[in-house]
């Protein structure tokens, strides 16, 4: 009796990973590597963000992203433009103008705080991305529809944006990151020899950081108002 032998079984080819990696490009898209970059910065920070980097991430070739983005400074657009879509709030058609300007203040705080990392570079980035201009024209338009004249309804942007830069920059960036001295002045010298920053100090912590933006958010909307007035 002749026994038939079974034919072996072939595995089945594997995948090389330059292959996984071209498949991997072509899945990517433009808000794919955006949402991965921001990612990657709110991680470890903005120095790490690199093309070799988000490839790996992606699990794709870094020239892959290229297709997408011809340069860094196109995919750093796209991240200001991640940022001024987490900035914007829903404006109720029943709120006047001051209650729109206090929400949309209070949106670009939350941005800056879900993003400390990237907010540095947002802060200096001149706003003239189609999304950029589109919040600009957006807020302006909330002072002109209030009847503020072109001047002052520039003015006041101007104004609520040097405090809302400043505000955020203080919490992500400057003083709560702690001392940036190569030798700061001691707790115990600042108790025995500045009073005056000794009995503020407890005030300066990060718990109260909320309250004394809204303290001088209140303000400068407060002298707004009286000008509208």
């Amino acid at each position: 009796m002749i026994k038939r032998t079974k034919p072996a079984r072939v595995a089945p080819p594997q995948v090389s990973g330059g292959r996984a990696r071209s498949r991997a490009g072509r899945r990517l898209s433009r808000e794919r590597i955006a949402a991965a970059a921001m990612a990657l910065v709110d991680r470890d920070g903005l120095e790490a963000l690199s093309t070799r980097r988000l490839g790996e991430a992606l699990g794709c070739e870094a020239m892959s992203i290229y297709h997408h983005f011809p340069s860094k400074a196109h995919l750093m657009d796209a991240l200001i433009d991640l940022m001024l879509a987490e900035a914007r709030v829903e404006l109720l058609p029943e709120w006047n103008w001051l209650q729109r300007l206090r929400h949309t203040a209070h949106g670009f705080r939350a941005m800056a705080l879900k993003h400390p990392k990237f907010f540095p570079y947002f802060a200096v980035h001149r706003l003239n991305t189609p999304s950029g201009v589109a919040y600009i024209d957006g807020t302006i338009g909330i002072l002109r529809a209030a009847g503020f004249s072109d001047r002052d309804a520039a003015t006041h942007f101007r104004t609520i944006g040097y405090y809302l830069t400043g505000a955020a920059l203080d919490e992500t960036a400057g003083y709560a990151m702690g001392p940036s001295a190569a030798e700061p002045v001691s707790n115990n010298t600042i108790a025995a020899d500045f009073r005056n920053l000794a009995a503020a100090a407890p005030f300066f912590q990060p718990g109260h950081f909320r309250a004394t933006f809204e303290i001088g958010l209140e303000m400068l909307l407060a002298e707004i108002e009286r000008a509208h007035e």
